[in-house]
């Protein structure tokens, strides 16, 4: 690779931080791990074309440019939480991740799923689930736990902290942050 093109990956992958929360090599991946999916069956899922995924991993491209595929990368970012706190099985996983690749954005989803307010203001959810793949992105979810565990017996409210955006369901994490909020 020129140094062109190193250049231009460089700031693609930059847009994808800024877009995402991260370049969209790490997220895929994450997904890919954490569902026990290959890139083949990953791109199905979203409504991608393989070459199309493996073009936004390496940086040679930089947006999903179909809003429906950005709400299944959430969707299943959501899923892939759940799997890793064992609230939901590999059996359901599979099942889910079926219903996530019919789905066809906004027709589909309910309107708590919307990223943003009719103002253009993030939503309660989208805040919460940038929380959630910060900290994802920093550990997994059994070492939050672990760490959530060392820390409850001094700093009980971190603790709850790290147990919920870090290892818990989307859903309980938003009833924390609203109770948090005044």
């Amino acid at each position: 690779m020129d140094a062109a093109q190193q250049e231009a990956t460089a700031r693609a992958r930059e847009l994808q931080r800024n877009w995402y929360g991260e370049p969209l090599g790490a997220l895929f991946r994450k997904l890919i791990d954490d569902l026990g999916l290959n890139q083949a069956r990953l791109a199905g899922v979203l409504g991608l074309s393989a070459p199309m995924l493996s073009q936004l991993m390496s940086g040679q491209r930089a947006k999903i440019g179909n809003p429906a595929v950005v709400q299944r990368v959430q969707l299943l970012q959501d899923l892939a939480g759940q799997v890793a706190d064992g609230s939901v099985s590999a059996a359901e996983a599979t099942e889910r991740m079926e219903e996530i690749k019919k789905s066809q954005g906004g027709s589909v989803l309910s309107t708590t799923t919307q990223t943003t307010s009719s103002s253009g203001a993030p939503t309660v959810k989208r805040v919460v689930r940038e929380i959630q793949s910060l900290l994802r992105s920093v550990a997994a979810a059994g070492d939050i736990i672990d760490a959530a565990d060392t820390l409850a017996p001094t700093h009980p409210e971190l603790a709850e902290f790290l147990r919920v955006y870090g290892a818990g369901r989307t859903s309980d994490a938003v009833t924390h942050y609203q109770s948090h909020q005044s």
